[in-house]
């Protein structure tokens, strides 16, 4: 699937909870969508778990 069809996806389904849920499903769809999207990179293999935790303090 390409992202224009997963950015639609995403789109229409934080429309229908914002339409039907009000604010707050808005915001619970949001946040497990980025939660997904997160998991789903790291178990693809693009991103490492500890990438998402690690700061940026550290590099030189």
């Amino acid at each position: 699937m390409n992202m224009a069809a997963v950015g639609l996806a995403a789109g229409m389904a934080l429309g229908f909870a914002g339409y039907f849920g009000g604010f707050w499903a808005f915001l619970l769809v949001a946040v497990l969508g980025a939660v997904g999207f997160v998991a789903g990179r790291v178990l693809d293999g693009d991103l490492e778990p500890g990438e998402i935790f690690r700061s940026g303090g550290g590099r030189r």
